[in-house]
């Protein structure tokens, strides 16, 4: 996240980037992901989980056709990561998108439509 922008500036940010911002799909988004009370904040001043859901925001306000996620639940505990994916897999659906992620967890794994495991450097499962 960056830090000088608030929490509406940083939703923003990519998708304006991307010239495909959209003030109603970030609004959604910021209400799906429990943010819309805080979006005159700083993530300084925010909890992991909530910085971890803006970045989701973030990540989602352009309606990429492709979200890579590389362990996007890493910081939190079990019962927020479970959280946390839940929503991300219903956004990204939401959104269109289609979503790659890389995590150590095969609990979380289990959660995703279809997985591919690397073990020494050999793609298994595929």
């Amino acid at each position: 996240l960056i830090s000088s922008l608030d929490v509406a500036s940083n939703l923003a940010f990519q998708a304006r980037l991307a010239k495909r911002h959209d003030r109603q799909w970030v609004a959604y988004l910021a209400e799906q992901l429990g943010l819309t009370s805080l979006l005159g904040r700083y993530p300084e001043q925010l909890s992991g989980g909530q910085q971890q859901r803006v970045a989701i925001g973030r990540a989602l306000a352009s309606r990429p056709a492709l979200l890579l996620a590389d362990e996007p639940t890493g910081s939190l505990d079990e019962a927020s990561s479970d959280e946390v994916l839940a929503l991300l897999l219903q956004l990204v659906s939401d959104a269109g998108s289609s979503l790659l992620m890389v995590t150590h967890s095969p609990r979380l794994a289990a959660c995703l439509q279809q997985r591919c495991v690397l073990h020494q450097g050999r793609v298994q499962g595929a």
